[in-house]
């Protein structure tokens, strides 16, 4: 791969006609959809894993006597793990079955998960917690590079948006459910149900999940026999709206743990609610708005992107930026009522961003090189961002209230929109020029 290489004359014309989106729409039909929903239903039970942990943060805390550091530490043990293993999974995925990935990494993170309730200190909490990370970062870049062989450029970014709808049911569904049972049953028992429940998607799933041809969707002169290799990477790294898209993807990550990681526990002191009903509020309204938003992006960006690929760096800027203000308010408002409709109007904006968080990268990467850039942006996305968050405001919170802390995290948000726009003005012309293929 050399990324001084031209694509013959695509100029302008490739921005402006978005030169991706002349690929074919997959040839594997209604399947191509079944495929979504498979995954949709793996990826809910990744998040709704994540989630239960924070909802019961209460009950660790006063079983355990953790304070809010080592709370926010329980909290970030996980992303980092997940973040430095995100390169070598998404490398790995483009050399194996992304079949194997999937329900491997499925069966590794569900099965941790189950043993993470048997944890009696912290340091055992955090091991467990740490570990499943490494299940989980396997699966994400499998699953988008699937999806991308099974949708071309017309439908991609709605794809994704589906796909993404997981993570906000998973959210809802771990934050609530594991909330309620937590407050009937004890932690353990909710975090064993979401194990288990885990263990027996992955061994239903063998039967019908199926692995797709490698760039099935982009067309044949599209497609490489070979994968990407080590040496290639460092190429990835000279895309300078690739490296960009990192960057606002670590601001986003690190908004969206801000909030739930800690939005539960707020709302839990700061408006005396009972532990399942803070595990709601913060969870169901905003994730729901989410799918939203999710959607809504998809669609957006698939339309413009026919007429001008910036479309998906302009959806996601406006998702952003639209954002932070309502970040702002979900910290500072008063009455629980603003907080709420605070929350929702953010996760909203949040599913507007989200739809198109790989979709955009997909844009200007080689198609062999799906699965390392997927989890190249993971790597970065949840050590600077993920990684970092929850123990950050963790700290800040015992300086300032937890709320004041929340509403801080606002300003990462607009750094994030303005990298969007100047990527879309001066950064995504030039590598769309380039033959990385």
């Amino acid at each position: 791969m050399n990324s001084s290489t031209r694509l013959g004359d695509a100029g302008d014309r490739g921005v402006e006609a978005a030169s991706p989106a002349a690929a074919p729409v997959s040839p594997a039909g209604a399947y191509a959809w079944v495929v979504v929903g498979l995954l949709w239903l793996v990826c809910f039970f990744s998040y709704a894993d994540r989630q239960a942990f924070f909802s019961v943060f209460p009950l660790l805390q006063r079983e355990m006597g953790l304070s809010r550091v080592q709370l926010g530490l329980l909290g970030s043990s996980f992303a980092i793990v997940y973040g430095l293993s995100g390169p070598f999974a998404g490398y790995l995925v483009d050399h194996i079955r992304r079949k194997t990935a999937v329900l491997g990494g499925l069966e590794l993170w569900s099965i941790i998960c189950c043993c993470s309730a048997l944890s009696r200190n912290l340091a055992q909490l955090v091991a467990f917690r740490a570990s499943e990370g490494l299940g989980e970062a396997i699966y994400y870049p499998a699953a988008l590079s699937m999806v991308s062989d099974y949708h071309g450029v017309r439908t991609r970014s709605r794809a994704m948006g589906i796909l993404q709808t997981s993570v906000y049911a998973g959210t809802v569904g771990g934050g609530y459910w594991a909330g309620a049972i937590a407050q009937q049953h004890g932690w353990r028992s909710a975090i064993l149900f979401f194990g288990g429940l885990g263990c027996i998607l992955g061994l239903i799933l063998i039967r019908f999940l199926r692995e797709p041809i490698r760039g099935l969707a982009d067309g044949p002169s599209l497609q490489s026999p070979h994968a990407i290799s080590p040496r290639e990477i460092p190429d990835l790294l000279r895309i300078r709206s690739f490296v960009a898209l990192m960057g606002v993807f670590a601001c986003a990550n690190f908004v969206a743990l801000v909030l739930l990681t800690w939005m539960p526990t707020y709302l839990y002191s700061r408006f005396h609610l009972s532990l399942g009903m803070a595990a709601f509020d913060a969870a169901v309204y905003p994730q729901l708005a989410s799918i939203v938003g999710s959607i809504l992006g998809g669609v957006l960006a698939d339309k413009g992107a026919a007429r001008n690929v910036r479309s998906r760096l302009w959806v996601q800027a406006g998702g952003v930026l639209l954002g932070a203000p309502f970040v702002v308010c979900s910290g500072l408002a008063h009455s629980l009522t603003a907080v709420v409709a605070a929350l929702a109007c953010w996760g909203l904006c949040k599913g507007v961003y989200d739809s198109n968080i790989f979709a955009a990268a997909f844009d200007v990467v080689p198609i062999r090189s799906r699965g390392t850039v997927s989890g190249l942006m993971n790597c970065v996305g949840w050590l600077l961002g993920g990684g970092a968050a929850p123990l950050a405001i963790g700290f800040l919170a015992t300086h300032i209230s937890l709320g004041r802390a929340i509403a801080v995290s606002a300003v990462v948000y607009g750094i994030g929109g303005i990298l969007l726009l100047i990527t879309a003005a001066r950064l995504l012309p030039r590598d769309l020029r380039l033959n990385l293929n």
